[in-house]
């Protein structure tokens, strides 16, 4: 789905494409259809597949809803043999990610295709091919769109659904990119916490310790002031990530979106923000896991005109009993001070106060230790790897 009309072209068949697969650019709301259909039949036999709402799956890609587009570059494709859709992909420039990190690499995303390695090389190319036009040199992902939403091909743990804002796909996957020439560029750890686990006797001393010496407050965000509580979980957020690799930070239009979105969602006792000496300093985010609520509407709120899938998300929301954490931050300055540690303790807490059994906490970065061994001490075990490829054009 380019920002501009042009007519459908397939791509032309190279040595290295097979020349039964035709891949052409997304043109017009049934091909659009078409791609977010598409994993629909891929997934069928999966039982650990969440269908998306197909409702969100048009405006994440409409550039009217999502503020990605305000700077971002995107193009859909479809790979055909025959009549038959047995692929699709997105190929990404996303100008930020360059100015900030000083290079030329493009992305790829969105990828769905059948087990066939001629399709998934066909596809690429496509992709490929579009991003050198516009001065690329390298191509990395899956990323949809950005390292902000969700990114990575899942490569380990495929035994349990995928948490919500999380990606899932088969576990064929791998191989496919990989006989295409794709190499790992980083992987990222998502982490099991049962909230029956008893964080060491020590981590809570020194925990609650640091609390009283430097005078840690923590609190839950304030939903009615929430305008001023965004603005200063983004500058925690844009603060504690800022060299990571492969981050790019939220612009106001796509953190008030977030916001937005997560607002329905939310408990606020879950939320919470730190505070040393009446100063936000740290920030963590714990949302019930939607997809176990999702995943019963079967992709449609609709059906025949009758609210069957609504119904069946409202009653399956009230059974939701796992949570994801999505974001802990801390502000330069503040790090390597148990203020991440106080932050996870008051989380397990609350979680067990209200009745969840345990979670998810993701994504971290492979070779982010502090962080990783932060998770480790209060119990958790890593649960799934995902893996972002690169690949040089």
């Amino acid at each position: 789905m380019a920002l501009r009309a042009e007519p459908s072209q397939p791509t032309q068949a190279s040595p290295t494409m097979p020349s039964d697969v035709q891949v052409t650019p997304v043109r017009g709301e049934a091909e659009r259809m078409q791609f977010i259909r598409l994993p629909y039949p891929l997934y069928k036999n999966d039982p650990h597949w969440v269908p998306p709402l197909e409702m969100e799956r048009r405006d994440f890609l409409d550039p009217k809803k999502n503020p990605f587009f305000e700077y971002g570059e995107l193009e859909l494709f479809l790979a055909r043999r025959g009549p038959d859709v047995v692929g699709r992909i997105a190929a990404i420039r996303n100008p930020r990610h360059m100015e900030l990190h000083g290079t030329k690499e493009g992305f790829f995303g969105l990828f769905e295709c059948v087990n066939d390695a001629g399709v998934a090389r066909s596809l690429l190319e496509a992709g490929a091919s579009w991003l050198r036009q516009r001065g690329m040199d390298a191509m990395l992902g899956p990323a949809n769109l950005s390292s902000n939403q969700d990114w990575g091909l899942l490569i380990e743990g495929f035994d349990s659904p995928p948490a919500v804002m999380m990606p899932h796909n088969p576990p064929y996957y791998a191989a496919l990119l990989e006989a295409c020439g794709l190499t790992k560029a980083k992987d990222l750890y998502a982490f099991e916490l049962s909230s029956s686990a008893q964080p060491p006797e020590k981590v809570v001393r020194i925990s609650e310790k640091i609390r009283q010496r430097d005078g840690v407050v923590v609190r839950p965000v304030d939903m009615k002031n929430l305008d001023a509580e965004v603005k200063r979980i983004r500058d925690i957020y844009n603060s504690a990530w800022e060299k990571n690799w492969g981050f790019v930070p939220f612009t106001d239009a796509e953190f008030d979106h977030l916001a937005k979105e997560l607002k329905t969602v939310v408990r606020p006792e879950l939320a919470l923000m730190a505070e040393v000496q009446g100063e936000p300093v740290a920030f963590s985010l714990t949302v019930p896991d939607a997809n176990q609520a999702i995943r019963a509407a079967n992709g449609r709120l609709t059906t025949f005109g009758l609210p069957i899938g609504l119904v069946k998300l409202a009653l399956a929301s009230r059974r939701i009993n796992r949570l994801r954490l999505i974001i802990l931050g801390i502000k330069e300055g503040y790090r390597r001070r148990g203020l991440d540690a106080i932050l996870y303790l008051d989380t397990l807490r609350t979680a067990k106060r209200l009745g969840y059994v345990g979670g998810e906490i993701s994504w971290t970065l492979e070779d982010n230790h502090l962080v990783n061994r932060a998770i480790e001490s209060m119990g958790a075990q890593r649960s799934k790897t995902y893996r972002v490829y690169q690949r040089a054009l």
